[in-house]
């Protein structure tokens, strides 16, 4: 199924994966128009999309995701919206009320704006991390959506994505004020990668101020296995597909998938590894305590700062609830977005990192000097 001449509406157009999607939707599907909403849209965003752009209206929508009336003016007349941005935070260095307004209240908002608009399918960017790992580090090893978890969430991040994930699907079905129906599904990608990826950036800038050798911060056993941004980009477009097809509509609309690719299963500390090795960074053999010193020394740090916060907020570099996402196994198959969605990745392994390395390759001379000149 096709979206030609759709109109459709990609928030966090201007983000790591927003940037991917548009231009996925530019090159295969004929579309009346893409409304980038986004705080701030780039200029070079926009030019950097115009050798694909083809036919394809370009709009901007500036706004802030928490104002009612400019939501309803970016989805006037638009028939898709892929759900994008968000706050990302899971060290505790932001605010919860800020956190909770854009990932809750925004997708609150922009599920109404959806039905007073007559929106008839919304795709909701999800995050593994809405099922855990839980606090005891209780691991999953090729979960599927039919998994049986003791989710107990502790970061913030983890509760409003969530939250807004639950919103989502309770709103399939409902009546839009044309009288037609609202479907909706949500997306649990695992860890994204690729070019462009800023979280593989503050890890090589770590590795260059240690003298190119990364930081061991989970045990080689603890695995997951991420996945590759266009990969992540192909399954949203098909979820928009399915959603339309009246023969798909019905297994798809209310559901979430988990979706990753043929990325090997490794630790988040071994994958930086391979992916920056072929630039002559090493790794440390160990943690740089044992593991449960390490859990320790985090409390600590979290007790320290506690007692500090009526004076000073100062917010701990790690934390054991951190720690203990870096250090779980926590794998899942997207073997049902395959069987729904017609999802098969686009990118191989040996692709995604082959382009992941050489976009690492050049922003490294940039991060040195950046580095050596701080």
């Amino acid at each position: 199924m096709s979206l030609r001449g759709d109109v459709c509406v990609v928030t966090g157009a201007c983000g790591f994966l927003g940037k991917r999607l548009v231009r996925l939707l530019l090159e295969e599907e004929k579309v009346s128009e893409i409304r980038l909403l986004d705080r701030d849209v780039q200029t070079q965003v926009l030019e950097s999309l115009e050798d694909c752009r083809g036919e394809t209206t370009l709009s901007v929508f500036e706004g802030d995701i928490r104002d009612g009336d400019f939501l309803r003016k970016a989805l006037r007349g638009a028939s898709t919206v892929f759900h994008i941005a968000s706050l990302i935070d899971v060290t505790g260095s932001m605010e919860y009320s800020e956190m909770y307004g854009v990932n809750v209240k925004g997708t609150q908002l922009l599920l109404e704006a959806c039905i007073q608009e007559n929106v008839v399918s919304f795709i909701y960017t999800s995050t593994v991390e809405v099922m855990g790992p839980n606090p005891r580090g209780e691991p999953i090893v090729n979960g599927t959506e039919d998994t049986v978890y003791d989710t107990t969430l502790k970061f913030n991040y983890s509760k409003t994505k969530k939250e807004a994930e639950d919103r989502t699907l309770q709103a399939n079905g409902e009546t839009l004020q044309n009288g037609g129906r609202l479907s909706t599904c949500a997306l649990r990608p695992t860890y994204i990668y690729g070019d462009g990826c800023r979280f593989l950036l503050y890890h090589m800038d770590d590795g260059i101020r240690n003298k190119n050798i990364l930081l061991r911060m989970s045990v080689p056993e603890a695995h997951v296995n991420p996945v590759y941004v266009g990969n992540v980009a192909f399954a949203h477009l098909q979820a928009a597909r399915s959603l339309k097809d009246p023969q798909k509509r019905n297994a798809v609309e209310g559901r979430f998938y988990y979706l990753s690719d043929d990325t090997p299963p490794m630790s988040y500390s071994d994958f930086n590894h391979v992916l920056m090795s072929p630039l002559g960074f090493s790794i440390q053999d160990k943690l740089v305590l044992p593991l449960r010193l390490f859990y320790i020394l985090c409390f600590l740090l979290e007790a320290l700062c506690t007692i500090l916060r009526p004076f000073v907020r100062i917010v701990p570099p790690m934390n054991r609830q951190l720690l203990t996402l870096l250090n779980t196994s926590f794998t899942f198959s997207y073997e049902k977005a395959k069987n729904d969605l017609g999802y098969v990745p686009r990118y191989s392994w040996e692709e995604a990192r082959r382009r992941t390395t050489e976009w690492l390759a050049s922003q490294l001379p940039a991060e040195r000097e950046k580095i050596m000149s701080s």
